[in-house]
């Protein structure tokens, strides 16, 4: 369980919190001829060696397998990947990465992974479910909601840049934070709060279709929240 946990934070940093959009669209237009792309496999390669403390001795198959295993999968989506299965071909890349390193795990499941005081297994748990809740959230958030994008954004509008993605971020936050001290209520509370600052959007616009984006994400961002926030109590429960 550690160990596995200690590779799904290097995929999580690598994947999710150290890959900027424009290395994204830049890899997308150029594929293997991208540098963005060896940029981000070295990225990957570099938390993976920290989080095994460079224990190359014991782990040098698992790090190669899990890198090399990452840059074909990644450009396997690359070549095959259409606009409109786009979204699809992010599910299947993010499933298969998570395959290769529970099967990369089971590899090591007789060797004894000594803790530290800075990466115990409670620390690691914390660490990929706030990541999770945040930025991978975040990302598959966006991926689902797209395609219902009412593209009403005007050239007066005075919103904050990425404001929403903020909000989001914050909000989901706090949600799993109510849920893993176990105070449901404030969630309520916290709902109640957002729709009463979203009233004023929902009412002034007519286009029903940007109503119905802002609840689905709403909800989207809420549910999510929820859902780590149990599976995070109910992993420690192992722990």
């Amino acid at each position: 369980m550690f160990l596995f946990l200690k590779f799904l934070l290097a995929h999580i940093l690598g994947d999710f919190v150290f890959q900027p959009e424009n290395w994204v669209k830049d890899k997308e237009e150029k594929k293997v001829k991208s540098v963005k792309l060896y940029f981000h496999i070295g990225i990957h390669a570099l938390f993976l060696l920290l989080l095994l403390q460079f224990n190359l001795k014991e782990y040098w198959l698992g790090f190669l397998l899990i890198i090399s295993s990452h840059y074909f999968i990644d450009v396997l989506k690359l070549f095959l990947q259409k606009k409109k299965t786009k979204r699809i071909w992010f599910f299947i890349d993010q499933i298969l990465h998570i395959a290769i390193l529970l099967l990369i795990t089971l590899l090591y499941t007789n060797f004894s992974v000594s803790l530290t005081t800075f990466f115990t297994e409670k620390v690691l748990l914390m660490a990929v479910s706030l990541l999770a809740v945040t930025s991978v959230s975040s990302i598959i958030i966006k991926m689902i909601i797209t395609q219902w994008n009412p593209e009403n954004k005007k050239d007066d509008d005075d919103s904050l840049a990425k404001a929403g993605r903020y909000i989001g971020i914050l909000e989901r936050l706090f949600v799993f934070i109510f849920v893993i001290t176990n105070h449901w209520e404030a969630i309520g509370f916290l709902l109640a709060a957002k729709s009463v600052f979203r009233f004023g959007d929902l009412t002034s616009s007519k286009d029903r279709k940007l109503t119905e984006y802002i609840l689905i994400g709403t909800l989207l961002s809420f549910g999510f929240a929820v859902l780590l926030g149990v599976l995070y109590l109910y992993t420690l429960k192992f722990i």
